[in-house]
Order: C-alpha cells, then structure tokens, then sequence
C-alpha cells in the first residue's frame, strides 16, 4: 500500500481576523473584547512578570478551539496511520502541546521566525517554519543565527528557538544563549518541558530543573503549557523584551500524551494514573471548551459541531494524500502491484 508521507496537505489554521464558524448562528463583532485570567500567576527570573489578565476577543477564543482540536484530530490520525504502516520513518506526536503552538502563534506575526526539533507537526500546520531537527538542541544555535539576521537586518521581528527538557542539558545551547546575550540579539529561547526527555523524568536528569533560571544572566519566565493564553501573554511579553533588551528564556510546562515517539508506548516510565490525571485536570482544549461555554459564545452541540467538522476536514486530507501517493507511485512502469494495476485501469 502507497505511504504517507508526514507532510501536512490540510490548509494552514484559521486565524482569529479570518476564522468563520458555519456551526454557529450567531456572528461575533471584531470589536467585542473579553478578559480571561492565566491559570496560575508567571513564575519571573530576573525581570517582572507579565499581567494574568488577557485580552481576547470571541473571534480568537473560537479559533483556539477550532485549531487545537485540528491540531489534536491530526495527530490522533498520524498515529493510526503509522501504525497502519501508511507514515514510516520517525514519528513524535504533538498532542497535548497544542495550547504552545496555538498561544505562541497568537503573539507574533508571520514576519517573525519559530525553528524547533522534530516534535513538530503543529507548528509546521500553524504557519510553517524553519523545519524540523533530529539532531538533540542542534536547532536552537540555527535559531540565534536567525535572531543574528534579524539584528543586523535591524528588522523589528524575532526568533522563537523552541527545545525540550530532554535537549536542555545540550552544551550548544549554552553556547548559543551566550552569543545572544554577548550581542543582544532578538531571541526567545522556549523549552517545552513536558517533564521526559525519551523515557527519563526531567529530575534524574537535571540537577536543577528550573529551567527558566538556567541563563542565570538571562531572564527567564515560566509559563503554564497547557494554557493557550498563558502562552499567549508569555511570548507577547517575550517578544516586547527581545526586541528591546535582548534574549529570554521561557519554560513552558506541559505534557504529552503519547509516549516519545510510536516507539514508545509511554506507560513504563509514568503511570497511566498520571497520564489521566493531566487529561483530566490540565488538557489545554478542554480549558478553552470551559471558557468558551462560560462566556456563552457556543453550545455543547454546537461545538461539537465544529469537531465534526475538524474529523471530516483531516479525513479528507488524508484520503486526498493516499490517492496522491497512489497515483505518483503507479507512474512508475517497474510498479506492477494489483492496486497499481487497478488504479491505471480506473485512470484510463
């Protein structure tokens, strides 16, 4: 059978200027405002922390939901298919990071630069971005070199150099976090501790795991992971310090579900206790589900409307990829499989 390739063909994300909702009956004002509070107060290093009242609007509430929940459809499908042998090679699984990439993007515009490892699916459908790294922490170096640019551009834009806890204890990254704060460059360096670098807990690891603090000249901010506006809030204030006073660094916490890679089953190193017990209290589309039924902006039905809608739209990308793969592997005349056989008889 014709493989899939990782490569993402579903159109990239709504965002909240261009999002519309054909589920809802009701249209939202662009000058409708709503104030949400951050989960839990930022953690600050060496600088103040940002506000945890955010302002948002209707129109960006239900974008978050409807691109997390695309975010996670996509992600619950790579894994079927993988283990359907349709997507081979590597493959590391995004969900229950969603609120990162969705908050993150939420701050920033496109002029500005993400470069991450290869954790990576959801950022690249976000907005599409300076690819994926197999090599452990080698993207955050790449990263600076992008702020570098930036800097001696004298652009007014950004990079976001993401990393995980695993790659956190890499000597490049010190290395690289020394340049940009020697040169003050525009670069916000983001670990995104989901607490197991691979099957090793972030403790066995790390001496110290506060990882916000690892710069010790560099301020540093901790956020909560899994709230999309707590991220949000976290890279616009980020972003407003790099451009002015040089690099920071944040930490995001959050967790993912599945194991490191499909590989992985994920359950001999934590317990599956603690792994529902995060979906339970902490999963980031269900905070957004909570605010978005609490400012009456949805119904329960009519956002389970919009997930049916997110099924049938990644269903869809994916039969499209199969009959694209099929095609370009039948044009090969050394392919005489039965399915290519059919397939030329049906194209004739």
């Amino acid at each position: 059978m014709a493989l899939i390739h990782r490569s993402s063909i579903l159109k990239p994300l709504s965002t909240a200027a261009a999002a519309s909702f054909p589920s809802l009956r009701r249209p939202f004002s662009s000058s409708d405002t709503i104030t949400v509070e951050t989960s839990i107060p930022f953690t600050a290093h060496n600088c103040d922390p940002p506000s945890r009242s955010v302002e948002t609007s209707p129109a960006e509430l239900m974008s978050f939901f409807r691109d997390m929940a695309t975010m996670r459809r996509m992600e619950i499908a790579a894994d079927s298919l993988y283990k359907a042998k349709l997507i081979r090679g590597f493959c590391h699984l995004y969900d229950g990071q969603e609120a990162v990439a969705v908050g993150m993007e939420a701050a920033i515009t496109r002029k500005d630069c993400i470069i991450t490892a290869y954790r990576d699916h959801c950022l690249f459908l976000g907005r599409g971005f300076y690819g994926g790294h197999g090599i452990v922490g080698a993207q955050v170096p790449l990263g600076i070199g992008l702020a570098f640019a930036q800097k001696y551009s004298k652009e007014d834009h950004v990079t976001f150099a993401l990393y995980g806890d695993g790659a956190a204890n890499q000597g490049q990254l010190f290395e690289a976090l020394n340049m940009a704060a020697l040169w003050d460059l525009p670069a916000i360096l983001v670990c995104e501790n989901n607490h197991y670098g691979m099957g090793t807990a972030e403790w066995r690891a790390a001496k110290s795991p506060s990882y916000y603090k690892r710069g010790d000249y560099v301020p540093g901010l901790k956020v909560d992971g899994m709230d999309a506006f707590a991220v949000k809030q976290a890279c616009k204030f980020a972003k407003e310090h790099a451009l002015k006073n040089g690099p920071l660094i944040l930490e995001m916490d959050t967790y993912r579900y599945h194991g490191h890679s499909m590989s992985d089953p994920g359950s001999t190193y934590r317990t599956r206790d603690e792994i529902s017990g995060v979906r339970q209290e902490r999963d980031p589309l269900e905070r957004i589900r909570k605010l978005v039924l609490s400012h009456d902006l949805a119904t329960e039905k009519e956002l389970k409307d919009i997930e049916k809608e997110v099924r049938k739209e990644v269903d869809d990308a994916i039969a499209q990829a199969k009959v694209r793969n099929l095609k370009a592997q039948c044009q090969n005349p050394s392919n005489s499989s039965p399915m290519c056989m059919l397939k030329t008889l049906e194209l004739r």
